[in-house]
């Protein structure tokens, strides 16, 4: 296993100060402990705390260029997220993270639906310089995504294909791919 790539993790919560952990922390040691994939869990409850989290790793971990997934847990709709109960649309994030997430993956959890149109997936992917964006169709909050997250994150681990590593989820996760609509824009 290529142990050199790594996941950053962005989850939303109400409030930063109150300090918690969260089953998203609890799944990432586990990752780590049990696959050995390396991550750093950062929260935020704004924009611009999502902002200044994302410029910390841009400017200041020399190890950026290895972080090849970017992992957001947050709230939002088909084409937003949200923070702090405002909402910000895809757009409008890929202005942020402008010409910053080149050859990144970025990487939502089903507790925000990812539905893009070719456009707006092609904008983000163009603006960004991201090779892709993966999510799931629905938010089903009966099943959190986490194991088919985990699943997806070791195969990122082990293949740069993009095509491999979904049919090789389809193949492995069938049930739950279909179940969570997972979906990759590239």
């Amino acid at each position: 296993m290529d142990q050199d790539k790594f996941i950053f993790c962005l989850e939303a919560v109400e409030d930063v100060e109150i300090e918690t952990t969260t089953q998203t922390l609890e799944n990432l040691e586990e990752l780590a402990f049990n696959q050995g994939i390396t991550s750093i869990h950062k929260t935020c409850d704004t924009i611009e705390g999502l902002e200044e989290s994302l410029q910390a790793l841009l400017y200041d971990d020399h190890n950026f260029k290895d972080y090849e997934i970017i992992y957001l847990v947050m709230p939002g709709g088909a084409n937003s997220i949200c923070l702090n109960n405002y909402y910000y649309s895809f757009e409008e994030i890929a202005e942020l993270f402008e010409g910053k997430l080149k050859g990144k993956i970025l990487h939502f959890a089903n507790t925000k639906l990812v539905d893009l149109t070719l456009d707006e997936a092609q904008y983000f992917l163009d603006v960004t310089g991201a090779s892709a964006v993966s999510g799931y169709g629905t938010t089903n909050t009966q099943f959190s995504s986490q194991t088919l997250d985990n699943v997806f994150f070791n195969l990122c681990q082990d293949e740069d294909d993009l095509r491999t590593i979904v049919e090789d989820l389809h193949h492995k996760q069938y049930a739950m791919c279909k179940l969570l609509d997972f979906r990759l824009y590239y």
